[in-house]
């Protein structure tokens, strides 16, 4: 609906796990992820599956703790159907709990990475400032575990990867509602072109998550089947009632009153108010 580009509320600090993860996220994706650059024949797809099975989190492993009989193994050949992706015993051993974390680091493409990232660099700073370097770090965690664990108990059947850092974001988002609902965030809001507006933030992450809650359900939306929506959610709750502790005494981000656009909206115009 909106498309976030800037928050008009100053950090004390340098938000260096913010940028850690950021450059984690993209090397993981460019570097170590097989067939995101470049590629995209029969051999680079079943070398990414067997990837994703081996590093990504999967619901029904989280929940029975064991691995399937039968995993990709990254090779091709031809069956009764014609070309496909070879599937055998895993040789590998794999912590599902540990598949959490891995999972948070991976991405299904370059939309995928750069959508995450996005709302983590303008969101993650805020969180990080106000809980320091190292409860960030673990908030993140918690959040991205939390999510995902509260996916798999909704399909504890499922043998699909979950993969992203999408439920650790979220948290980052219910975190920032709960801790500056009043602050002013700067959106792309297409209408006939993009409209800029700046919106406070109990709007904007209120908007995201009541979507996110309708997807979860299967109502108006075509792919609700292969995005996490229950996870975003499971996420955004978790970083709410995570960060409600430090409600006291968080300092308000200095902002005008009501709804800028156009001209006014842009980072940087002052408006009785530095922004």
């Amino acid at each position: 609906m909106v498309i976030p580009v800037h928050d008009v509320n100053p950090a004390r600090r340098t938000p260096w796990v913010t940028y850690a993860l950021l450059a984690a996220n993209f090397v993981v994706f460019v570097v170590l992820t097989p067939g995101t650059v470049g590629g995209g024949g029969l051999a680079d797809l079943c070398h990414l599956q067997a990837f994703l099975d081996r590093y990504a989190a999967v619901p029904q492993e989280l929940i029975h703790h064991r691995l399937p009989d039968l995993v990709p193994t990254g090779g091709t050949g031809v069956g009764p159907r014609g070309p496909g992706c070879v599937i055998g015993p895993p040789g590998y051993e794999k912590s599902p709990e540990l598949s959490v974390l891995t999972a948070m680091f991976l991405h299904g493409g370059w939309l995928h990475l750069l959508g995450n990232m996005l709302f983590l660099w303008i969101f993650g700073n805020n969180i990080e400032d106000r809980m320091g370097h190292l409860r960030y770090l673990l908030f993140y965690l918690v959040c991205g575990y939390a999510a995902a664990y509260g996916f798999a108990v909704l399909n504890a059947g499922s043998g699909e990867p979950l993969i992203g850092a999408s439920g650790a974001i979220a948290g980052v988002l219910g975190a920032y509602l709960m801790l500056y609902p009043k602050a002013r965030v700067w959106v792309l809001v297409p209408f006939l072109i993009f409209l800029p507006l700046r919106l406070p933030a109990w709007m904007v992450l209120g908007l995201w998550f009541v979507l996110q809650a309708v997807y979860s359900s299967g109502q108006g939306v075509a792919d609700a089947g292969t995005v996490a929506y229950v996870a975003h959610v499971v996420g955004f709750v978790a970083g709410m009632l995570l960060a409600w502790p430090l409600r006291p005494g968080t300092p308000p981000p200095p902002e005008p009153r009501g709804v800028l656009f156009g001209r006014r909206a842009r980072p940087g115009r002052r408006s009785g108010w530095p922004g």
